[in-house]
């Protein structure tokens, strides 16, 4: 403290604490803090720049504090923390004391623009009024009436451009969609609101009430004229216009937001059948709002960047069984899985597959017969046509198949192709065994032109087939290097390799398109594709088929760990090169764990080495 006859200096840490100005060593002139309540004034001391004083006087009703940092940053720092602590205990003060509407919003309007144009940077500038409102909102629900509401969100609506809404303020911005859904507000102020809430959330389990808040703006964008529209346009402006969205928490926010309220939508109905009081569903507003947010994932479907994340987001298939079992809903569905079984990307339409053996996906939701097919098996055939001229022409699909093999020759009879190759494929690889059934469907291609075509083609590719597996021919064949899917089809073509048990093709330029012909020698032991462009999708394929392989060389090809494991189907597997590939320690374990008979295998430049 200093007057005009006495001035010392002291060293002290100060903090700025809640209510008053106090020192980590309590001594000296700092023995008692200072209450922002006995501030008169704060400011800068300039004349003292030029000795390296940088000083602020703060002053008390006894007297003056000098605190001097060591340059002119901090004590502008300090100048404006102090006033900034000042204002907001004052604010506070008035605002937990105000009883009349009009008081409380002018000094929340006050409090905000300090908070917005002070200079200090830090977080809890912009959080302190937002929990201090949140508090207010609570003690004062009772007072606050519809015009002071308006006039407390327009108020907030600055602070929070940067800044997302507390969970209190969360729960007061819903009761005003839900009450005015129509007023300006609800566009003009909560859309940039929401839209940082999307792309920035990172869960909304840990904040229930700020998802709320987001589907009631949803359903007040729904109310506007034209509102499925206006919601639709809502989901298109969040992924910008350009091909990839930059914001990868969009996605999953929104997808949280529709499931959350479809949970909701059949909650409600199955409470209102429930109700013994005389509670009315509303069923054409009910409707209106589930079409709303089915819609809203129809329109997230359309952007191809999404399909992969959406699909693995419905691939469990989230919904409750009255959801499944409402001809609404999987009606409106179907446009949403159309989208994601066009998508020519494997991984993309293999969504609509259940996640695991014995739990159903899409697919099976909508086999003809069942609740969902409402379209004759419209919908599953585009389901079928993707996943069998893509990544499902192997064994272990089409044995599945089995179970659903009448509605396959039911689509086959209609002239569905995609179920007429299904029939042929599963002809061509043996997976039935009841020759009647086998009967039935030869049967069921020869019933249209398109089918005895298909099967007659069939029969000629079994009799070309026998004579490649004939006895006789080379027990060893290298391909030339820069061979390509077509060179290996045409040697193959040209005679019988039922003794071929070495092959090598090693540096030439086949895919996993051949596997298609590998799978045609069934005494193949060996085979070498280092430095190839075979990859999962081949190695999926002749992991079924090549059973008596005991020697496979994959090094510097691209596979990964979708497709190396399923090399542990390989029991006769010895040797195993996967030098230079994206092999993980996780799949290598597995591997040798369920290779008994494997002596060798070179791990070297992967992870597991």
């Amino acid at each position: 403290m200093n007057s005009k006859y006495l001035r010392r200096w002291e060293s002290h840490r100060i903090v700025l604490d809640k209510n008053e100005i106090r020192s980590c060593t309590e001594c000296g002139m700092m023995e008692n803090p200072i209450p922002y309540s006995s501030i008169e004034d704060v400011h800068i001391i300039s004349r003292w720049d030029a000795g390296q004083k940088f000083c602020i006087r703060i002053t008390v009703p006894d007297g003056s504090l000098l605190i001097q940092a060591h340059n002119s940053y901090i004590r502008d720092q300090w100048l404006h923390s102090v006033l900034w602590k000042k204002h907001m205990y004052k604010c506070e003060k008035l605002l937990k004391n105000a009883r009349r509407p009009e008081v409380l919003v002018k000094e929340i309007k006050n409090m905000i623009d300090v908070s917005l144009t002070t200079n200090i940077q830090d977080a809890s500038v912009y959080q302190f009024p937002l929990d201090l409102v949140s508090d207010l909102l609570q003690q004062n629900a009772d007072f606050i009436t519809r015009v002071a509401h308006e006039n407390i969100i327009v108020a907030l609506a600055p602070l929070l451009e940067n800044n997302h809404p507390t969970q209190e303020i969360c729960e007061f911005f819903s009761k005003h969609c839900k009450n005015s859904p129509r007023s300006s507000i609800v566009i003009e102020l909560f859309t940039p609101v929401v839209q940082r809430i999307l792309k920035h959330n990172t869960d909304f389990g840990k904040y229930p009430r700020m998802r709320g808040f987001v589907q009631e703006y949803v359903q007040a964008l729904n109310c506007q004229n034209g509102g499925y529209d206006v919601v639709q346009n809502f989901v298109k402006s969040m992924h910008s216009p350009a091909s990839a969205c930059p914001h990868p928490r969009v996605l999953p926010n929104l997808v949280a937001v529709c499931l959350a309220a479809i949970y909701s939508c059949f909650e409600e109905k199955k409470n209102a059948m429930q109700d013994n009081t005389n509670t009315v569903l509303d069923i054409q507003e009910w409707e209106n709002k589930l079409c709303c947010y089915i819609g809203m994932l129809d329109t997230m479907s359309a952007f191809a960047d999404w399909r992969l994340v959406l699909g693995s987001l419905l691939q469990p298939i989230p919904f409750p069984n009255d959801a499944l079992a409402n001809e609404l809903f999987t009606s409106k569905m179907k446009s949403v899985l159309r989208n994601i079984a066009s998508d020519e990307k494997c991984d993309v339409h293999q969504t609509i597959l259940g996640i695991r053996e014995g739990k159903e996906g899409w697919f099976h939701l909508y086999t003809p017969g069942t609740i969902g097919c409402d379209d004759e098996g419209e919908l599953w055939g585009v389901m079928l046509k993707s996943l069998i001229r893509c990544c499902c022409k192997r064994k272990k699909f089409l044995t599945e198949l089995n179970k659903m093999i009448g509605p396959v020759m039911l689509l086959a009879l209609r002239e569905n192709e995609a179920a007429m190759e299904v029939l042929c494929a599963m002809l061509e690889l043996e997976v039935v065994d009841n020759e009647d059934l086998k009967l039935q469907m030869v049967t069921t291609l020869q019933s249209t032109c398109k089918g005895k075509r298909m099967y007659a083609q069939l029969c000629e590719r079994q009799i070309a087939l026998r004579e490649l597996q004939q006895k006789g021919g080379p027990k060893k064949l290298t391909l030339p290097s820069k061979s390509t899917d077509s060179d290996l089809a045409k040697m193959l073509s040209s005679g019988s390799f039922g003794n071929l048990e070495c092959l090598s093709l090693a540096f030439t330029h086949v895919t996993s398109a051949c596997a298609n012909d590998l799978i045609k020698l069934p005494s193949l032991r060996y085979l070498n594709l280092w430095s190839t462009q075979f990859g999962d999708n081949g190695l999926q394929l002749i992991s079924e088929y090549l059973q008596k392989l005991q020697v496979l060389n994959l090094c510097e090809t691209p596979v990964t760990d979708k497709g190396l494991s399923c090399l542990a189907t390989l029991k006769n597997l010895r040797k195993l090169n996967l030098n230079s590939t994206s092999l993980s320690k996780l799949t290598f374990e597995g591997l040798v764990e369920k290779l008994p008979a494997l002596q060798e295998c070179d791990v070297r430049y992967t992870d597991a080495w």
